[in-house]
């Protein structure tokens, strides 16, 4: 089976307030408040998300050098121990581009260094976990090992209402992210759908003043954002999942391609439902706008 290319993830809301060139001195207060640092200078950090990762496997949020350190942060709204793996795969690329831009070559005979490694998931979804999880490639072995010969680490911190408190106090911009999706959660648990939900949390977010006018001059963008990013890890999930099941019950090959169609429509038909706009549904999955008025 094919690894199929991935599409253009929408800018999360998370990489945009975290992860844009604009708003690094919130990036710089999040490290802070992690790392127990004074950075005064943005400057300080360089963005080094890589745009466009080819494998549906990596999400890319935020990633950065600062000195000798080679950052990642990702927001989830999902529970998964394969983080590591993840990881794994997304520094692979990270390492390669660092390589290229100091114009290393793997194949010398001297030691390259290279920055080290700090890969965090900030975690937002319903299951109850600790305030911090540390997840090893290791245990996804087949054949378990008492000293694994190689390991790579992924640490969740949960930011969900009254986890990680006094992080969230250190970092005001965390702590609006974390009221936002609190705001969100908190509505759909009411009742509301998917945009009455968001439109109602930005109201709060521009009400309350979260990143001073961010919200008000970017509504709508902020909106479409939103509503995407709310239901991107259930279709990924979604998907993959729908894709396997009729796989195995229509025969290897013509199971796939029918799998791979009916879950595109079904979840393009859930967007729907959500009021998610018809051009942002058609970015997400692929099919044409005539597709999804049909559904």
């Amino acid at each position: 089976m094919n690894v199929e290319p991935k599409r253009n993830y929408r800018d999360t809301l998370f990489k945009k307030i975290f992860g844009s060139e604009e708003n690094k001195h919130y990036l710089l207060q999040l490290y802070n408040a992690l790392n127990n640092s004074n950075y005064k200078n943005p400057n300080d950090l360089q963005l080094t998300t890589i745009e466009n990762i080819i494998y549906v496997t990596i999400k890319n949020d935020v990633s950065f050098l600062i000195e000798s350190e080679m950052t990642l942060y990702e927001q989830q709204a999902t529970y998964n121990p394969n983080m590591p793996l993840r990881g794994l795969m997304y520094y692979a690329q990270l390492y390669q581009e660092y390589l290229t831009g100091i114009k290393r070559n793997l194949y010398s005979t001297r030691l390259i260094k290279i920055p080290n490694p700090n890969f965090i998931v900030f975690y937002n979804g319903p299951k109850e976990t600790e305030d911090e999880v540390e997840f090893k490639l290791s245990n996804a072995f087949i054949t378990p090992q008492e000293s694994p010969k190689f390991e790579w680490t992924a640490k969740m911190l949960n930011i969900n209402k009254n986890h990680n408190v006094a992080l969230q106090k250190k970092c005001e911009p965390l702590y609006y992210y974390v009221e936002f999706a609190n705001r969100v959660n908190s509505n759909i648990k009411k009742g509301l759908n998917a945009k009455q939900a968001m439109t109602d949390a930005v109201d709060y977010a521009i009400k309350h003043n979260f990143y001073g006018d961010f919200f008000k001059k970017q509504k709508s963008e902020v909106l479409n954002m939103s509503l995407t990013e709310f239901n991107q890890e259930e279709y990924d999930r979604e998907k993959h999942d729908d894709w396997f099941e009729e796989g195995k019950a229509e025969g290897r090959i013509e199971g796939e391609k029918f799998g791979i169609k009916k879950g595109i429509l079904e979840t393009a038909k859930k967007f729907k439902i959500e009021g998610i706009p018809v051009s942002a549904i058609a970015k997400c999955t692929g099919l044409s706008l005539a597709e999804i008025q049909k559904l």
